[in-house]
Formats: C-alpha cells, sequence, structure tokens
C-alpha cells in the first residue's frame, strides 16, 4: 500500500493543484484574521470558508483525479496486487496530500491569532471534512464511468451538503413548529458531516448564539464534551462508510 501510495503523491504534486490550494488557503486565512478585529470573528469567517471551499476542493479534486487516473488503475489491477489494497493506497494518497496542504497553511496563522484549543479544534475539523468529501468524492467517480455524469454527482453532493441540507431543516422546522422536534433534529444533524463540524467547533468556542437551532439543541442535551466525542464519532463514520461502499464496488466492478 505504501509503495502505491507514494506513487500517488509523487503525481499529485506533479500538477502543483494542491500547491496552489494551499497558498490560497493560506491567503484566506492570513486575510480573516487581519481584516477582523477581534480573533473570534475571524475564526467564525474561517470555519465558514472550510464548510464552503474544503468540501468543494475534496470532492472536486479526487473525483477528477481518479477519472484521469483510470489507465493507471487498470494497470494496477492487472498486477497481483489486491484491488482493495489500490483502493485503499489511492485514497491514503488523496488524503495525505489535501488533508496535508489544509494543515500546513492554516495552522501557523491559527497558532498565532487563536488559543491552542480553537487551532487544533479548526485543524481537525478542516482534516476530517477533508477525508469525509475524499471519501464521497470516491463514491461519485466509481458509481458511473462517465467522467462528466461522475463530476456532477459529485457538485450535486457538495451543493446537498454546504446548501440544501440546511433548507431542508429549516423547511421542517418551520413545518413541525407545534412539536416537540428538538430531538429528531439532534438526529437529523447526524446526516450532515457539515453541520456536524460546525457544531464542534461552535462548541469548542462556547457561541451558542451562533450554532443554529440543531448546534444549540445539540449542546443542551449533551453539552460540549460529549457533544464532541459524539459528533466526532459521527464524522469518524461518514469517512469509513462512504470509502467501504466505493470499495465493495471496486473490488466487484469489471474493469
Amino acid at each position: 500500500m505504501s509503495k502505491i501510495g507514494h506513487l500517488v503523491l509523487i503525481d499529485i504534486f506533479k500538477n502543483k493543484i494542491v500547491l496552489i490550494y494551499a497558498i490560497v488557503l493560506l491567503i484566506i486565512t492570513w486575510s480573516v484574521f487581519m481584516l477582523e478585529d477581534t480573533s473570534g470573528k475571524g475564526l467564525l469567517t474561517l470555519l465558514n470558508v472550510v464548510l464552503l471551499v474544503v468540501p468543494l476542493m475534496s470532492l472536486l479534486f479526487s473525483t477528477i483525479y481518479l477519472y484521469n487516473s483510470a489507465e493507471f488503475i487498470e494497470l494496477l489491477v492487472s498486477q497481483p496486487v489486491k484491488r482493495q489494497q489500490i483502493w485503499l493506497s489511492l485514497y491514503f494518497g488523496l488524503s495525505l496530500s489535501l488533508a496535508g496542504a489544509f494543515v500546513v497553511a492554516t495552522i501557523i496563522p491559527l497558532l498565532l491569532f487563536c488559543s491552542l484549543a480553537q487551532a487544533l479544534m479548526m485543524t481537525i475539523t478542516g482534516f476530517a471534512v477533508t477525508l469525509v468529501f475524499i471519501s464521497l468524492g470516491f463514491v461519485a467517480s466509481i458509481v458511473s464511468r462517465d467522467k462528466a455524469k461522475g463530476i456532477g454527482i459529485a457538485i450535486l453532493m457538495w451543493l446537498y451538503f454546504a446548501l440544501l441540507f440546511d433548507g431542508l431543516v429549516l423547511f421542517l422546522l418551520f413545518q413541525f413548529a407545534e412539536y416537540p422536534i428538538e430531538k429528531p433534529m439532534v438526529i437529523l444533524s447526524i446526516f450532515s458531516p457539515l453541520d456536524l463540524a460546525r457544531i464542534n467547533n461552535l462548541m469548542q468556542m462556547d457561541a451558542a448564539a451562533l450554532m443554529g437551532y440543531t448546534g444549540a439543541v445539540f449542546k443542551q442535551y449533551f453539552g460540549s464534551g460529549l457533544g464532541l466525542y459524539i459528533t466526532g464519532f459521527a464524522m469518524l463514520l461518514w469517512v469509513i462508510v462512504p470509502l467501504f461502499i466505493s470499495t465493495r464496488i471496486f473490488k466487484r466492478r469489471d474493469l
């Protein structure tokens, strides 16, 4: 696995897209802290960027990379190497490059302008969001042989989690406002990795007024300590389950 992952890393760094991504993130991170008058406001602005830009980049880059590497993957499949090992090595290489770019670009400004706990939470959030959406990108690329369709599926995934999911939550909230729906709202928030990432950070910042409805209810029921463990476990499932699904499809697909 390490040899294939190493080859993937070398190939990714050759096209310099990840380097550009890291530079853009670095500029954005420095800018939000320099322009805002408090570190808390800068952290909230950066959180919004992380929840929009990082998922989109992770989804599109991983999906396009897999389609462009189709011949390389076919060559690996013809070798005496297990398909599961090939697929997980590709995931390892993509995750290490994109998540590493995020950490390198943001960690220094975060440590300079924020507390250690806030910096670590934001870094872990970006790292986890990257892993989740690369995993979803693997699903988007394996369910369709057509590149345009696969990229379209990836974009639809991003639109759903970044925009449509919150709209769905608000719709349900208004429709069932007369009923005690606090617990269903907590359960519903688990079905969005971006909501989980937002709640994690805002609980760490203790910004209850900015958590939104699901975040405030989540803290009410679980508190900041238990809530962090629950959201962390849910995020781990968001990494494992899509990757498991895509691996099973890849193992059975006739290339």
